[in-house]
């Protein structure tokens, strides 16, 4: 018996390829391969028009971007954050030689929790790293007024959240000293691989070219001990491609979404994720919550998809603060993180993507509804 087509939790959104050939082509005919040429000065340009943001530092991933964001505030001592995320979150700080302080999530938007916040503060806490998770955004009103009553610096790891609206005409990345961004093939907005800082004024993104170049301003002056996060022309173009496309795609996902939650709603012992009530979403992700009452405990869920060829994926499990550079931290203590821990139990993301077809949504539905 024919074994049935695989359905992966996510895919990455491609253009017809004819459709890339005119930029490739343009690229071998100017030669100019990296180094802030045209084609990465021109989505920097649209990047900001259509996310509506003032300035974006484009980088070779998000990861990069994220480190350098922390020089680019000369972050030290102690920073909080989630441990519900990837693990880059957590090791950008390791790699500036910070110590991560992990506080608990919301039980609702899974995002850091601002009311766990204050107790963890200590003189040598210098940032707040929150994460919108699953692109829902986190309370930043909340995250702000901490941050100004304990002269806080706040950078949002936004890698989720390319799209996303607060209000309506408010990106969510608009908020925060810095927000970073990945483009990375698994997310809604993809360079094949990419990332980005949105920076709030023309001094900062300065700042920010110079550290992901080197530290050089000229070819003689060096000003920092910088690196080389710089994109490529040949991402770049391909993001200036992927622009065209990303309406479509955000209804296509939206879309998506919507039958999940029509299809599952009556499911006894499972709960489809809530938004934050962004006034945009980007549906970067479907996350269910497995009860306690379903039939199946998550990872038998789970299992049972893979035996059909369908690859959910338990984002985020285990913990970051589980992994054995970050579980002996004071912080990292289970009992120190009881709804994040719970809710690295209970979540399975379910596949979503634009070429994601009824009929494979239905599949996936349908092995969920005969396991309860």
């Amino acid at each position: 018996m024919t074994a049935p087509t695989p359905i992966y939790v996510t895919q990455p959104f491609l253009p017809d390829l004819a459709e890339f050939q005119p930029y490739l082509e343009q690229i071998w005919s100017n030669k100019i391969l990296t180094n802030g040429g045209p084609f990465h000065q021109q989505l920097e340009k649209a990047l900001c028009e259509h996310l509506g943001v003032e300035h974006i530092a484009l980088f070779t991933n998000g990861t990069l971007a994220l480190v350098t964001a922390l020089q680019a505030l000369r972050i030290t001592g102690e920073v909080i954050t989630t441990p519900y995320s990837f693990v880059a979150t957590a090791h950008s700080l390791l790699w500036n030689g910070i110590k991560p302080v992990f506080v608990d999530i919301d039980p609702q938007t899974l995002n850091l929790d601002p009311r766990r916040i204050e107790a963890a503060i200590t003189p040598q806490t210098t940032a707040i790293l929150p994460v919108h998770c699953y692109g829902h955004p986190c309370d930043v009103d909340a995250i702000q007024k901490i941050a100004d009553n304990y002269n806080l610096k706040v950078i949002y790891d936004a890698a989720h959240a390319f799209g996303v609206q607060t209000t309506p005409g408010t990106s969510v990345l608009r908020f925060g000293d810095l927000s970073v961004l990945s483009f990375h093939a698994t997310k809604v907005f993809n360079t094949f691989e990419g990332g980005a800082i949105v920076c709030p004024d023309a001094i900062a993104k300065q700042r920010i070219d110079h550290l992901k170049n080197f530290g050089f301003v000229d070819e003689v002056t060096v000003v920092a001990p910088g690196i080389n996060g710089k994109m490529s022309e040949l991402n770049a173009s391909f993001g200036l491609l992927q622009l065209k496309h990303i309406d479509i795609a955000m209804v296509r996902r939206a879309a998506i979404d919507a039958r999940y939650r029509a299809a599952l709603a009556d499911v006894p012992g499972l709960r489809c994720v809530r938004d934050a009530g962004q006034a945009v979403a980007n549906h970067s992700y479907f996350p269910i919550l497995i009860e306690p009452d379903f039939p199946l405990s998550r990872d038998a869920l789970y299992q049972r998809l893979r035996e059909q060829n369908i690859f959910a994926r338990r984002y985020f499990y285990p913990l970051i603060s589980d992994f054995p550079m970050y579980r002996g931290l004071p912080s990292a203590a289970p009992g120190n993180l009881p709804v994040a821990s719970e809710i690295a139990r209970k979540v399975l993301c379910l596949p979503i993507y634009p070429a994601l077809s009824d009929a494979d949504q239905d599949r996936v539905v349908a092995q969920i509804r005969a396991c309860a």
